[in-house]
This record gives structure tokens, sequence and C-alpha cells, in this order.
């Protein structure tokens, strides 16, 4: 049969593979300039290590984008893949299929069983279900009130369409995007015990971040607010970690005024923290969890929107009530992502990567706390195998790290065959190495990666002059 005139056939070697990239494809989130100028193509993975085409292999410390937590070159999840293809490829959600059944079943456990689960293909997209879900719930439930609003933090990140941008409280993320709509995302302050918004300590700051939720929703009208929302450890800031009673204060709080808890596990959550969600840490029950990368270790695009059945019930009824959900998602309940997705839950499991997290990632910190012998070492935190170092030029005055000096740390680590990652950018927030690696990652390789960095933190001393 002839080619199409239009196929382009597969590259060659890796100059091809970086040509046809550079005059074909638009890249997310790195300038392309510097793809032209260090082009990297990775062409395998195995464990918490990823080869490029040259053969040189990198320790990936951010398990990608925070999301292969079983490690890569699991072959027994492209066997699942591949039965699950030659069954049944695809048929939409509207359906029932064997694959998604089984998977929101072993979710539904995971969380409590008392929930159920609503399938779609990102962290974004569960985010925005969540929005949308808690608006058609307060327009059933609450009839004649307007229960819009939703309550998020400032430094928070939630996604990158429209209305989880607009979640979101970081300004250098959205500001391209802007204006975002009215007022449905009202921010307040984030626990960030390191740079306190209200400039007190813990514990003698009574928790104010807390307090200051309430005092928003007192402020804007409880009748006019659906939802409350965080990730129960703050991610792309820096991982920044609440005091334990913080969690918990906000549920009651937004229990007192009826509003929603919808906590954000996208990447929070299966193991990165030490359990397998992180709002387990802190004894609450949500009504509404958005999960996503580790539900699948990024074997393939698959993520959820869980809700308490307390709010599922209010979307069952007659056809005739038009209480369905208002919300459908292409790929939703894929069944082959959502058969691979049961199998990478399984090998959580049976593996006891929540907990390998826990006891590695405490060893992980107990590493990056020697890092503080380096002056430019503000803070170091984390929880599991979810950590950040955050770096100053003064201890005491708390002052950033040029963004161009961290970014060279990242370098550093690059070509000495570590990948680390840097929090979100803009004024102190792009001052944060942040590590996320496989959780099936040994201490050898843990000691690896703080000797790395212990001397990418030496040069970028070296460059700042005195401190």
């Amino acid at each position: 049969m002839a080619t199409p005139e239009s196929s382009a056939p597969a590259p060659s070697g890796r100059a091809a593979v970086v040509r046809q990239d550079l005059d074909n494809v638009l890249h997310p989130a790195v300038a392309h300039r510097q793809l032209e100028a260090e082009p990297m193509v990775i062409v395998e993975g195995h464990g918490s290590t990823v080869v490029d085409a040259d053969g040189t292999e990198y320790l990936d410390a951010m398990a990608g984008l925070w999301c292969v937590n079983i490690g890569y070159g699991r072959t027994e999840l492209a066997d699942v893949a591949a039965a699950q293809m030659r069954a049944l490829p695809y048929y939409p959600h509207t359906a029932m299929n064997a694959p998604a059944a089984a998977l929101a079943e072993r979710v539904n456990g995971l969380l409590g069983g008392d929930n159920h689960v609503y399938f779609v293909a990102s962290g974004s997209e569960a985010n925005e279900a969540g929005f949308k879900l808690a608006r058609q719930y307060t327009k059933h439930e609450s009839p004649g009130r307007y229960r819009y609003k939703t309550i998020s933090r400032y430094l928070g990140y939630h996604g990158t369409t429209l209305a989880t941008l607009a979640a979101g409280g970081m300004g250098d993320r959205k500001t391209k995007f802007e204006p975002l709509g009215g007022n449905d995302f009202v921010h307040v302050a984030p626990p960030y015990c390191y740079r306190c918004p209200f400039g007190l300590t813990y514990p003698s700051c009574e928790l104010a971040c807390a307090k200051n939720v309430e005092a928003t929703i007192q402020g804007e009208g409880p009748d006019t607010v659906a939802t409350v929302l965080v990730e129960p450890i703050m991610s792309a800031v820096g991982v920044a970690v609440p005091p334990d009673e913080y969690l918990p204060e906000v549920a009651a709080i937004a229990k007192k005024y009826g509003c929603l808890l919808h906590v954000d596990e996208v990447i929070n959550g299966f193991g990165r923290t030490g359990k397998m969600f992180a709002h387990q840490h802190y004894g609450v029950r949500p009504d509404i969890v958005a999960i996503a990368k580790g539900l699948v270790s990024a074997y393939l695009p698959i993520a959820a929107t869980v809700v308490r059945n307390d709010v599922f019930k209010s979307f069952v009824g007659e056809p005739s009530e038009n209480r369905q959900v208002f919300q459908i998602s292409t790929y939703g309940g894929h069944p082959v992502a959502a058969a691979v997705a049961n199998r990478n839950v399984e090998i959580l499991l049976e593996e006891r990567l929540a907990e390998r997290s826990a006891e590695n990632g405490a060893y992980l910190l107990d590493g990056l706390r020697t890092l503080a012998r380096h002056p430019w070492v503000g803070d170091v935190r984390g929880k599991g195998l979810f950590a950040g170092v955050e770096l100053v030029r003064d201890r005491a005055t708390k002052e950033a790290i040029p963004p161009e000096r961290v970014k060279g740390v990242v370098d550093f680590a690059r070509r000495n065959g570590v990948i680390v990652g840097r929090s979100g950018g803009g004024r102190h927030l792009g001052s944060t190495i942040v590590l996320s690696p496989p959780l099936i990652i040994t201490r050898p390789e843990i000691d690896r990666v703080v000797a790395v960095l212990d001397k990418a933190i030496a040069e970028m001393g070296s460059l700042l002059g005195p401190s």
C-alpha cells in the first residue's frame, strides 16, 4: 500500500529526533531556545533511572513530574495494557466496563469505602470536575441560595485549565491568561510556616492561617461558598508541610459552614507522603478528592474525582428529575488505562511502597538536613519521599537566592547525573529545590542525590560570594 504523502518516517538517531522535534513540537513550560542549546532525548527508563539517546543515565529524583511512583520499566503493566487492548480498547463510560469498575472499587476502599469515583484523564480535569460537581450539588441541595465560591490558597497549585489556574494562587503561572473570571475563587493565606504570611511563629501563631479561612467565609457570606480547596502538602511552592493541626481545623471550619472539603491529592496521593493519601496523616474525611499521577504512575493517562456518598446521592434520581452529573470526559474510565492503574495500585500495596516512602523519606530528610552546613540552606522540609530545600542569601533575612543561581543548582545536578526540580518562579517562590523520587528509590541512590546536591550548593555559594 502506498505511503500517504503526509506521513513522516520515524527519525533515525539522536540528531534526527532533535531536528524533527524542533521543527514540529510545541513543548510545555520550557524555553525553546533552551531546548535548542541543550536538547535531551530520553529513550528508556528502569527503576529510578532514565537514559538519554547518548546512553547517559540520570537518577530521576523527580519521578518525571512527581508521578512515576512505582518506577520505570514495569513490563507487567505493558502486558496488562496489551491484553486489555485486545479485549476492549475503548468504549465511552456512559456504559460500564470491568477494569473501571474494579479500579473504582479499589480506590473507594483505599479512601474509606463510602464514596463513588468519577474518572477523567488528568489531575487538572479531576479538580475541574470537582468544582463542577460541587456547584451542581449545591444547586440541588441549597435551592434559592447561590453557593458557587471556592476558598483556595495563595501559592497553591491545582492545574492548568482556566478554572484550576484561577483556583491556584501562583500569580506567575496565570498572569498570561488573565483575566480569569469573577470572584469564583477567593484566596486565603497558605500554611507556609517558613515564610508565614502573618509574620508569626508556630505554635504561638495559634494557626492564624486556618482562622483566615473562617474569616474569609464569614466575609464572603457562608451562603455563597460551596467548597474549601486544599492540597494537604503544598507542592509547587516548594513542599510546604503544614502543622499537624491545620487540616483538621480547616475541615472543622468547612463543616461548620456547610461547605464541602475538596482535597487535591493529585501529587500527594498514592504513597508519596508515607501514607496512601496525605490527608490520612491528619485524620480527616474529605467530601471531594482529586487523584491522578500516582494512580497509574504515569504509565497511561487516567485520573479521578472521588465524592463521598453524601454528595453522590444528590446525583441519583429518575431521568425526569434531571439530577445526573452534567459532566463528561471522552477518555474517562478508559478500560486500558483503568486496567493498568489497577495493576499499578496492586504493586503499590504488594510492595508496601507507602510504608517504604515513610521509611526512606525519613532517611532522605536526615541526609538533606546535613546540607544545613551550607549558609545558603534556609529550610529543609518534607514528608515521605516529598521534600524541599529552600535556598537563601541570608538566613536572618530569608532573602531569596536569584533564580538563575537556583537554576544553576538544578543544571549542576543534571550534569552530574541527577534530575531534581525547583519550585514555581516569581519573587522567592523559585528558590526551593524539590525532590519527589520514585517510591522504589534505594538508600544508596538517596545518598547519591544528597551528595550531588551538596556539591551543587557549594558551587552555587562560590558564585554568590560571601554570605
